[in-house]
């Protein structure tokens, strides 16, 4: 069943009004839209370089823990390993084009010295030392990836909702009212060339 119209012009001038606004905001959403996908592509290129980056931090880590337990012994990095202490992450948020997404500060330094770290080289070897700044630096790789990840999820479902609304805009609403606003102006021109016709009539009476 199609909506019923009053054919008046006061009801013409406010479907235009109504019509301008979805128009400005079609516009303003398509730019958002395209905004947001810029933004999206630009994050995901820094997360494809940390991805390498913490891919290659790994199979170097391995490597080193390795050689650290074959040449030290695992009890040496299970003693080494006693002394790691809980990371203090801040997490806060921000405003990325409408989207918040996360923003995590690191309290302090996750690449520590070897007098921080609990441990001096007495207790272990140069070995250990290497090992432990080797997963340091993996593991701080891996706070900012979360941070890039988190990121690139929320900009993405952010894109897919506003992709909804320009095309809710696009394809129900706009062609709604345009076909809203013809059919009004159509029964206004009949109804003029009615009475046009009336007045004729009485003036031939």
């Amino acid at each position: 069943m199609g909506r019923e119209l009053k054919a008046t012009r006061s009801e013409l001038l406010k479907l235009k009004k109504q019509y301008l606004l979805a128009k400005n905001g079609h516009k303003l959403l398509k730019k958002k839209r395209d905004g947001l996908i810029m933004e999206f592509f630009k994050v995901l290129k820094d997360a494809k370089g940390l991805k390498n980056q913490i891919s290659d931090l790994y199979v170097e880590a391995q490597e080193k823990i390795k050689i650290t337990e074959m040449y030290d012994g695992g009890i040496v990095i299970k003693t080494a390993a006693i002394y790691l202490k809980e990371i203090p992450l801040d997490i806060e948020t921000k405003n990325l084009m409408g989207v918040k997404v996360p923003k995590i500060t690191k309290q302090g330094q996750i690449c520590k010295s070897i007098h921080e770290r609990g441990y001096s080289l007495i207790d272990g070897s140069v070995r250990l030392n290497n090992t432990s700044k080797q997963y340091e630096m993996l593991l701080e790789k891996i706070i900012d990836s979360a941070e890039i990840e988190t990121t690139l999820r929320k900009i993405l479902i952010e894109v897919e909702k506003t992709k909804r609304r320009v095309n809710a805009l696009e394809f129900v609403l706009l062609p709604r009212l345009e076909q809203d606003i013809h059919k009004i102006k159509l029964s206004l021109e009949e109804q003029e060339r009615e009475n046009t016709f009336r007045l004729k009539m009485i003036k031939k009476g």
